[in-house]
């Protein structure tokens, strides 16, 4: 598959700080795919998030979004057009006094035909579920409500890529929950490529890939099934395993066996279910051919 965003080994430091927040990243996101970033407070998870779309530019190395260097100051605006960024504070991203003038606000500013600005609105409120709420002020919206305008006065920019910055960070599980379906959707139903910059282990599980770092080193790149199983590296990286990861390693432990690994709370529920069933199988085979005293 083409690649999408590709860092190549790139440094980075901010002004005054002698140690790098980025060290020699080399990272390849597909077009289309959903990938996942973890990592403790301080690993260069926003770091990362921000070489995306040209607000930082390496110290060493290159960022490409689609074929253009994110440090050519030419291009700039051709990169963000293409990589739309949805911070932690859906507040600071709120800047007008009606849903749909806040929607609106970003394609204005690229300077899309009035017509076009109508349809994109419409159409970005309709996709993340907030069209009935086009009229009403952002400031009376609930968190995750708020949230998701931010998230479609990104789409409404049309980007080919959309980067969230621990989106979820302030929101209560509900709000965290509208926040994720809406990103997946995007991804699976609308075939864009997303970013999901986030400390929630549950908030991964249906990501193509789940990427780790550490003090600006990235870590672990794998399969969701495949980090969450690696109880050692989780402990290494002061990460938790979801609960459901948890639940059937602790049930292994206890001698309950497994065929391979079960995120969904609905996956997990028929491994165990059928896990049972085959113990009971296997007791009711056992008895029947036993001798009888």
């Amino acid at each position: 598959m083409e690649p999408i965003i590709v860092f190549e080994n790139v440094h980075f430091n901010y002004p005054g700080d002698e140690k790098e927040s980025l060290h020699g990243i080399d990272l390849s996101v597909t077009r289309g795919s959903f990938v996942a970033v973890l990592g403790q407070n301080g690993s260069g998870k926003s770091t990362l998030a921000k070489h995306m779309n040209a607000i930082l530019v390496p110290n060493e190395g290159r960022v490409l979004v689609d074929g253009i260097d994110t440090a050519d100051e030419s291009s700039v605006l051709d990169v963000r057009r293409r990589v739309g960024m949805v911070f932690q504070n859906p507040d600071n991203q709120i800047v007008a006094n009606v849903v749909e003038d806040d929607v609106a606000f970003a394609p204005e500013n690229l300077g899309v035909e009035p017509k076009e600005i109508r349809r994109r609105v419409n159409a970005a409120l309709r996709l993340v579920g907030m069209y009935e709420h086009r009229m009403h002020a952002p400031h009376l919206l609930s968190g995750g409500q708020k949230q998701r305008v931010a998230i479609a006065g990104v789409i409404a920019m049309e980007p080919e890529i959309i980067v969230l910055d621990e989106p979820t960070a302030m929101l209560d599980p509900q709000g965290r929950r509208e926040v994720v379906d809406t990103a997946f959707s995007l991804c699976r139903g609308k075939g864009m490529t997303v970013v999901l910059i986030t400390h929630h282990m549950e908030e991964c599980i249906d990501a193509d890939r789940v990427l780790i770092l550490s003090e600006g080193r990235l870590t672990a790149d794998g399969r969701p099934e495949e980090i969450f199983a690696d109880k050692a590296l989780l402990e290494r990286e002061g990460l938790e395993q979801p609960e459901t990861a948890r639940l059937l390693r602790e049930l292994r432990e206890a001698g309950m066996k497994f065929p391979g690994e079960a995120l969904k709370i609905d996956d997990c529920a028929n491994r165990i279910a059928q896990a049972l069933q085959a113990e009971e199988r296997s007791r009711s085979s056992w008895q029947k051919s036993s001798p009888k005293s």
